[in-house]
């Protein structure tokens, strides 16, 4: 798609290799083949090291995406939501990377908007850019080069990323081959949120949207072991690699209330980072947990992000999964609903989870179902992990849990949501 900007929190993505396309000659037929969501930094004048952002002011910040789908020409989306402030962009690039935040064989492309080389985002727009020609291949990583402007902050990121990605010195290094320079790394993603690629052999793609245990947390960094990176591999390997799979995943992340941290509810934000998704034609959902746990936490002095501490019930979560169900049928999009994983909770809180995963399984409103709490849980205690999936903390799955994960999705009703096998 040529240069379009709205009013929303949005994306951006890239490849590389090659020569922009005019305007006139944009390929139709636009899958996202690499996505994140966004979340606010909290605005605070010592934030605890979690939330402490790198200096990107007149830098230049490298950052690391895999396409899950090639294609034959990229382009980018960059987004401005939760910002306060313009985000100034003075120069960006894709490239071919290779080891660290060294860049592979061939010369970055530079990347344009609207024809220009720099671009200014008002506080919560996005845009997208020119399209670049260039071959992308899936699993293959890609490196988003974004010159900053001289008094650029970050105040917007998807804090888990589990990919290092990179600062360099002051100035434009967008078009530097190598790593040195680049002395800065920091784990998340800043203002990048979609790589979408043409693909005449793409028939859309699949957003796998929800909380920590979809952000892929605590799985090994720069591994690409999430859930929705197995799911990928295994759709390759089956050979339906012409369905991409994006992660929408936010650690922290609930169905039903915002936090000034882990970003607004899923039920708000739906709409904007899963469903505005180029070519997503279907979404796995797994929501809630945090939900039913948030409430329990006790208030705390300073930065709670846990707040607002919401009691809920089966019934309004039920009532939350509705509304995203509906959102999606409105739009065309199936959506599939996966079962709340095991995570040692008191019988109260468990309570509320079994009775949404027997609604979940129920069929309920949902297209299809993901059974992610049949395949984790303890067949001796039902209301905990396996400890072979257990990555220590009994909550988030380990390498091999994120991988069980992915096995236990319903590849083929998938393949037939977005169309065909």
């Amino acid at each position: 798609m040529s240069f379009r900007s709205s009013f929303a929190a949005a994306a951006l993505g890239a490849a590389v290799f090659v020569s922009p396309l005019a305007a006139s000659a944009a390929p139709a037929g636009w899958v996202a083949a690499w996505a994140t969501a966004l979340q606010p930094i909290p605005d605070l004048a010592a934030p605890p090291p979690l939330y402490r952002a790198p200096d990107v002011a007149g830098r230049t910040v490298r950052q690391i995406v895999y396409p899950t789908v090639s294609g034959r020409a990229a382009r980018i989306r960059m987004s401005n939501a939760y910002g306060h402030a313009p985000l100034v962009v003075e120069a960006a690039s894709l490239a071919r990377a290779g080891d660290g935040a060294a860049l592979a064989g061939g010369a970055a492309v530079p990347v344009r908007f609207g024809g220009k080389a720099s671009v200014t985002l008002a506080p919560g727009q996005e845009l997208e850019s020119d399209p670049v020609a260039v071959d992308v291949a899936a699993g293959q990583p890609y490196a988003i080069s974004l010159q900053m402007g001289p008094n650029q902050r970050m105040m917007v990121w998807h804090r888990v990323s589990n990919q290092f990605n990179y600062v360099s010195a002051p100035g434009d290094h967008v078009s530097d081959p190598g790593a040195a320079t680049f002395r800065t790394r920091f784990t998340q993603y800043a203002w990048v949120t979609e790589l979408a690629v043409e693909a005449g052999s793409a028939r859309g793609s699949v957003a796998a949207i929800g909380d920590s245990i979809t952000d892929g947390l605590r799985s090994s960094v720069n591994r690409n072991r999430r859930w929705p990176d197995a799911l990928a591999r295994r759709l390759t390997a089956s050979g339906a690699d012409s369905i991409g799979i994006v992660n929408l995943g936010i650690s922290g992340n609930r169905l039903l209330s915002d936090s000034a941290c882990y970003g607004t509810s899923l039920a708000s934000r739906f709409e904007r980072d899963a469903l505005s998704r180029s070519g997503v034609k279907a979404a796995v959902v797994l929501i809630g947990i945090n939900d039913i746990n948030f409430a329990a936490m006790p208030p705390h002095a300073g930065l709670d992000c846990d707040h607002p501490h919401t009691q809920v019930t089966a019934a309004s979560l039920i009532d939350g999964y509705r509304r995203l169900i509906d959102a999606a049928h409105r739009r065309g999009v199936k959506v599939f609903g996966a079962t709340l994983t095991p995570a040692g909770l008191p019988a109260g809180r468990e309570a509320i989870r079994l009775e949404v995963n027997r609604w979940i399984r129920s069929g309920g409103g949902f297209d299809g179902v993901v059974d992610f709490d049949a395949v984790l849980r303890d067949p001796a205690r039902l209301s905990v992990l396996q400890r072979r999936y257990d990555s220590g903390d009994g909550i988030h799955p380990s390498d091999a849990g994120y991988t069980a994960m992915a096995d236990a999705v319903p590849v083929e009703q998938l393949q037939a949501a977005v169309g065909g096998k």
